[in-house]
């Protein structure tokens, strides 16, 4: 079993992957400073439901598996705390066994600020999401260059990377002949925030490591993740993942479904013809788990596009507005002005078989997966606050 390291483990997706390396006995050790709990008290976000600290999870968590995953509380943009997770220093919060079994074997990157409104809500937001995503990805690389060299750095990218040009998606990569020459070349990008422009910026950080230093980095391009429960939360409903429902922090599925469950017309941005691709949960944790189990070669930046499947806005609304008739919610799709600029009608057709090949099974999104996903935001009706749904951040 390996030691596996996940830098942001208190979030959406951080929490969950933590939950299932240890499950599968793994030693697991999760770094959290709490800046999305810390940004959603700040804006006056909704939560679905309450969610206990990363230190009471991890407590939870062990009284119910008895099985242990460390818990480290501290900023990552200081390359001292990065540093200490490599060469012993690292200071537990909690944690059974004190000792320090050395550096991990992978770790797992997603401790990073990942709104796009939020990123451009004003200068101010700006500036923490470009100094916090930036640094904590350079904290990282330096870290594994001087100590740790061998370790595995698995980080989540966005599909957001890419934008929406007019030529097929490859996997990261694009081989081009120009004036009778080849070459190949990170496939160009063109950030739709200034969220995804950090995005950009850390695969080329991990790049240049790769290049300079043979690092070894997976970069997961991931779309839009949807879903709530995973395997190992289902053992006590406090072991749930972070659930945000708002327009900064919620992603399009979960947005809809909450905003139907609570009677509020499903948001449709514009005409509603962008389309993206998207994941459940679950497949995050199979992309994750696939990648730790066939890690990259010493100096390879290995690139996945982590998506199942594309679904245009109008889609996922006139899905949920089916699904959520059926249940007797009465839905109503309301067309509002756009308040990104993007294009709404646009060519998009991105490849992603490169993680199925390593054994990936993906989950789709059915109206049964939906309709399971309605069941479980209606025990919390109660606490869905309209007011927070739609602020209209511009861009």
């Amino acid at each position: 079993m390996a030691h596996i390291l996940v830098l942001g483990g208190d979030g959406y997706l951080g929490w969950p992957t933590a939950m299932k390396f240890s499950n599968e006995g793994h030693e697991v050790t999760v770094v959290d400073n709490y800046l999305r709990r810390n940004a959603c008290t700040e804006l006056d976000v909704g939560m679905l439901y309450g969610v206990p600290t990363l230190i009471e999870r991890a407590k939870i968590w062990y009284e119910k598996t008895g099985k242990e995953i460390k818990v480290v509380i501290g900023d990552l943009t200081d390359p001292e705390v990065m540093r200490s997770l490599f060469d012993g220093r690292v200071q537990y919060q909690w944690c059974v066994d004190k000792k320090f079994t050395g550096a991990p074997e992978t770790v797992i990157h997603y401790a990073e600020q990942p709104s796009a409104p939020y990123s451009l809500l004003n200068y101010k937001y700006a500036n923490k999401t470009l100094s916090n995503n930036l640094l904590v990805t350079n904290n990282l690389m330096f870290a594994l260059k001087d100590l740790s060299p061998d370790t595995h750095m698995i980080k989540i990218g966005t599909m957001g990377e890419y934008g929406t040009p007019e030529i097929d998606i490859e996997e990261g990569w694009l081989e081009i002949e120009h004036k009778g020459r080849k070459d190949k070349f990170l496939y160009p990008r063109q950030a739709s925030s200034l969220y995804h422009t950090t995005k950009i910026m850390d695969t080329d950080l991990f790049w240049f490591g790769v290049r300079m230093w043979d690092l070894k980095a997976t970069d997961l391009m991931q779309g839009p993740v949807y879903g709530i429960e995973t395997e190992e939360s289902l053992i006590d409903d406090r072991l749930k993942t972070i659930f945000n429902y708002d327009e900064i922090f919620g992603t399009i599925v979960n947005r809809f479904i909450t905003q139907a469950v609570v009677g509020y017309p499903l948001t449709v941005y514009g005409q509603g013809g962008q389309t993206r691709g998207y994941l459940n949960i679950k497949d995050t944790l199979q992309c994750v788990g696939a990648s730790v189990r066939t890690p990259a070669k010493k100096g390879e930046l290995r690139i996945f596009n982590q998506i199942m499947e594309t679904f245009s806005v109008n889609e996922l609304a006139q899905l949920t507005k089916t699904v959520g008739d059926k249940l007797g919610y009465g839905v109503e799709i309301k067309n509002i002005e756009n308040p990104r600029k993007e294009k709404e009608e646009h060519y998009y057709n991105p490849v992603y078989q490169g993680l199925q090949e390593i054994g990936v099974e993906p989950h789709y999104l059915t109206p049964e997966v939906m309709e399971g996903m309605f069941k479980t935001v209606a025990k919390y009706k109660s606490n869905i606050r309209k007011d927070v749904i739609f602020r209209g951040v511009k861009w």
